[in-house]
C-alpha cells in the first residue's frame, strides 16, 4: 500500500506506512477508531475499484459496501468514493491477530505498541469455509511457500474445467503467494497471486492478503502469536462521550441456500445488542436504517439534540 499524506488523515491520529495502515488505539472504554474519507475517481480514469481499495487499504468488499451503485470494473470520472478508514474495533481481546471473517478484515495488535494494524483480507468460499470461532496460534511461518492441493480441491478445478496439479512450486504463479503463516494445523494466513480476491470469499479456506501486507505480518508476526478467528457482522459500542454507534456489514451465508438467494442474510441481533438499540436517547429510524443499508461503516445512533438540549 501507499504513504497517504491526506490532512484528514493525521487529523483524525491514523497512519498510513508503505506496509500497512496503523490505528492508535483508543482509550479505555473506547473502540471507535479513525473517520471516513471521501475521494474523487479522477478524469480519465481506467482503474477499476479494486485498484482504489488497494490504494487506501481497504477490501473489495468494504468498498461495495460504503458505495453501493457504484461499477466495480470501471468507477466513472468525478464519482465520490467513501474509503470507510473509521470502524468500531470488535469486542475482543486485544492481543495479537484477530481476524473477523464477517467484514473480511484481519486486526494485529503488536505487543507493547498501543497500536493496531488493519488489513483486508479474502477468505474460504462457501462450502470450503474459513473457521468462524476459534482460537489458536502461530505454529510455523513459511518463505516462499509450495502448495499442495488437496484431491478434493484438484476436483473442485477440474468441475470448472480447470487442471491442478498435484504440486504446485513456490514462486509469483503459486496462489498462496510468497509468504505464508500457518495457523492450527490446517490452515494458513498467506499471500496471493490474485489481487482482486481480497475481500471476497474466494480462497480454500484459508486468509489471503495482499503481498505488502503479508510481507509486514511475516516479518512481524512471532511464532506463537495467539489467533482468534470470530464472525461478527454487527458491532457496536456505548463510547466515554456517551454517543452510541452501530457497523453493520452483510452476514456471511450459512449454507448453500443463502449463498445462492438473492435475499438478504438475516441479521444476528443478540439480546444485547437489542437492548444497546433501544435505549431512551436510541433514534429508532436510524437503527432500522442501518440494519437496512449494512453499509460497513459505523452509525451514531443517538437522538440528535439541539444547542438547548431539545430533541
Amino acid at each position: 500500500m501507499i504513504r497517504l499524506t491526506s490532512l484528514a488523515f493525521v487529523l483524525v491520529a491514523l497512519t498510513q506506512s508503505a506496509l500497512a495502515v496503523t490505528y492508535p488505539l483508543p482509550p479505555e472504554g473506547s473502540r471507535l477508531v479513525g473517520a471516513p474519507v471521501t475521494v474523487t475517481v479522477p478524469e480519465g480514469n481506467t482503474e477499476p475499484l479494486e485498484f482504489f481499495a488497494a490504494q487506501y487499504g481497504q477490501g473489495f468488499s468494504n468498498m461495495l459496501e460504503a458505495n453501493p451503485g457504484v461499477d466495480p470494473f470501471l468507477p466513472k470520472a468525478g464519482t465520490q468514493l467513501i474509503i470507510p478508514q473509521q470502524l468500531i474495533l470488535p469486542d475482543t481481546v486485544r492481543q495479537g491477530i484477530v481476524i473477523n471473517v464477517a467484514e473480511m478484515r484481519l486486526y494485529y495488535y503488536p505487543e507493547g505498541s498501543n497500536t493496531v494494524e488493519i488489513l483486508p483480507i479474502g477468505i474460504g468460499q462457501a462450502g470450503r469455509e474459513t473457521p468462524r470461532n476459534w482460537v489458536t496460534k502461530v505454529e510455523r511461518k513459511q518463505e516462499a511457500p509450495a502448495w499442495t492441493p488437496t484431491a478434493n480441491t484438484r476436483r473442485e478445478y477440474a468441475k470448472e474445467g480447470k487442471t491442478l496439479p498435484a504440486f504446485v512450486p513456490p514462486g509469483e504463479d503459486n496462489p498462496m503467494g510468497l509468504y505464508a503463516i500457518y495457523i492450527g494445523k490446517l490452515y494458513a494466513i498467506h499471500g496471493t497471486n490474485a489481487n482482486f480476491g481480497i475481500g471476497l470469499r474466494v480462497s480454500q479456506g484459508c486468509i489471503r492478503l495482499r503481498k505488502d501486507d503479508i510481507k509486514y505480518l511475516f516479518d512481524n508476526v512471532p511464532v506463537g502469536t495467539r489467533v482468534q478467528m470470530i464472525d461478527q457482522p454487527l458491532k457496536a459500542t456505548v463510547e466515554p462521550d456517551g454517543s452510541r454507534w452501530l457497523e453493520v456489514h452483510e452476514p456471511l451465508s450459512r449454507n448453500r441456500a443463502e449463498y445462492e438467494s438473492d435475499k438478504k442474510v438475516p441479521l444476528p441481533i443478540t439480546p444485547a445488542l437489542r437492548a444497546m438499540t433501544q435505549g431512551a436517547d436510541v433514534d429508532a429510524s436510524v437503527v432500522s436504517a442501518a440494519f437496512t443499508r449494512r453499509s460497513g461503516m459505523p452509525v451514531p445512533i443517538n437522538v440528535q439534540r439541539n444547542s438547548n438540549g431539545q430533541l
